[in-house]
C-alpha cells in the first residue's frame, strides 16, 4: 500500500469539491422542511407511539441529515434519504436501555377540523392508534410505510434494510395481524 501525499492546493480543492457535494440554500430547505416535516413526524410518531420523542427525533433527523452532505439524485432520494435516517433513529432509541413503550397518544398533538364527520373520524383514528400500539415496532413501520406514506415495497425494502419477498409476506402479516386487533375479519381463516 503507497502513501499518498496531497499538496496544499490539492487538498484545498478537494475540500471544495467535497463542500459542493450538497448545497441546499435556506429558502431550498425551509420548502423541502416545509414539504416532508409533517408526514415524518407522523411516521416517527406511529413508530415510537410517543409524539413527544417523534419531536425530538425529528430535530434530529434534520440535523442528521443536513450533516450528512449527501449528493442527491431528486426530491424523491432527499425524501427516501431522510425517511432512512428516522427509521435508523427509530432503531437506535429502541436499542438503548432506557426505552420504554410508554403509551402517549401519538396523534394527540393532532389539530382536529370540525365538521360533520369529526366525531366519528375521531373514534375510528382512536381505534386505529389503540390497534397501532399493540402491534410490533417493524408491523407499525411497514403499514405507515406502504399506506401512510404510500412508499413502494422497494423503496420499504431500502429503507427498513429488507429483501423486497420478505417484505411482501412481512406487510401481508401485518396487515392481517392489524385486522385482528381491530376485529374486522369476517373470515378468521380469510384475509379482506
Amino acid at each position: 500500500m503507497r502513501d499518498i501525499v496531497l499538496s496544499d492546493d490539492e487538498r484545498f480543492v478537494a475540500l471544495a469539491e467535497a463542500d459542493r457535494t450538497f448545497v441546499m440554500t435556506e429558502d431550498e430547505f425551509r420548502s423541502f422542511y416545509e414539504r416532508t416535516a409533517r408526514p415524518v413526524w407522523a411516521y416517527l410518531a406511529r413508530a415510537t407511539g410517543d409524539g413527544r420523542l417523534a419531536e425530538d427525533l425529528l430535530q434530529e433527523t434534520y440535523y442528521r441529515f443536513l450533516r450528512a452532505r449527501a449528493a442527491f439524485e431528486s426530491d424523491d432520494h432527499q425524501r427516501h434519504y431522510l425517511f432512512r435516517i428516522a427509521t435508523n433513529l427509530v432503531r437506535d432509541h429502541r436499542r438503548a436501555p432506557r426505552w420504554e413503550q410508554q403509551g402517549v397518544d401519538a396523534l394527540s398533538d393532532v389539530p382536529a377540523v370540525a365538521d360533520a364527520g369529526t366525531a366519528d373520524r375521531a373514534v375510528r383514528r382512536m381505534d386505529l392508534t389503540r390497534a397501532m400500539r399493540q402491534m410490533k415496532p417493524r408491523e407499525r413501520s411497514l403499514l405507515w410505510l406502504a399506506y401512510a406514506q404510500g412508499f413502494s415495497h422497494d423503496e420499504i425494502a431500502r429503507l427498513l434494510h429488507l429483501k423486497t419477498s420478505s417484505l411482501k409476506v412481512l406487510l401481508f402479516r401485518a396487515r392481517r395481524r392489524l385486522l385482528d386487533v381491530l376485529g374486522g375479519r369476517d373470515d378468521p381463516g380469510g384475509v379482506r
